[in-house]
């Protein structure tokens, strides 16, 4: 068993929410807990709106939970997510020195990987135009481009592995194989089955906030399908 790096034990984060809801807050996390080991890659499964982007803010330190408790290791979190925003009017260059500066990156470091970055988005010449002028799919492949060269000690993936079209999918999946592999510790958010079952070792299913079962990837995944089809596992 590796070294526990973050530990987290009846975590909480509630938002500012409408008034019809009790006491005027939203309980996005209510009852989760796990526990991270070095090397692990622990995949997380649930719903939409089931709380899985909050807890990967929560762990990054980004949220500081209203209830329960986080235990992190000297170590560094990097969330890893297509939602950082970019400047409309600012060149595919541009916005990718302000993203790495956002990401963690030093300025000298994130210069020093502008070829990289433009050679695997594949933009070419647009590299240098204003992202104003670009496709979904575009903006996709250049956050992507920049947020791979991240290399922190715990790296959270929120939903990027399902970016650009097919073919990119694909290279974009090989990259973090890659990371992956080199021993990272990883914790990989994703509704994509396949996806975590090749990528993870262990996976936890939250609904609603709350932690329903972390185990091994056969016994969660088995777990949340009779859940999704109740009658069908009936019949």
């Amino acid at each position: 068993m590796g070294e526990v790096l973050v530990e987290l034990e009846n975590v909480g984060v509630a938002f500012s929410a409408q008034r019809r809801l009790a006491g005027g807050r939203f309980w996005a996390l209510e009852d989760v807990s796990l526990t991270l080991r070095r090397g692990e890659r622990l995949g997380v499964i649930g719903r939409n709106g089931a709380g899985k982007s909050t807890l990967l803010r929560a762990i990054a330190g980004i949220l500081v939970p209203d209830r329960g408790t986080i235990r992190r290791a000297p170590v560094s979190c990097q969330l890893l997510s297509l939602s950082l925003g970019f400047v409309p009017h600012l060149s595919g260059r541009d916005n990718a020195v302000l993203s790495g500066l956002m990401l963690g990156l030093r300025r000298r470091d994130i210069i020093a990987r502008l070829p990289a970055i433009r050679e695997f988005s594949e933009l070419g010449d647009f590299f240098e135009q204003p992202i104003a002028a670009y496709s979904a799919g575009m903006v996709m492949r250049l956050s992507f481009s920049v947020a791979i060269q991240v290399e922190p000690d715990v790296l959270l993936i929120d939903e990027v592995l399902a970016v650009g079209d097919t073919e990119f999918q694909q290279k974009s999946g090989a990259a973090m194989h890659a990371r992956m592999g080199e021993g990272h510790t990883v914790v990989l958010v994703s509704h994509d089955e396949q996806q975590i079952s090749a990528l993870c070792d262990r996976v936890l299913w939250i609904e609603h906030g709350r932690s329903v079962l972390e185990s091994d990837r056969d016994t969660v995944f088995a777990a949340y399908h009779r859940d999704m089809h109740p009658v069908e596992n009936a019949a």
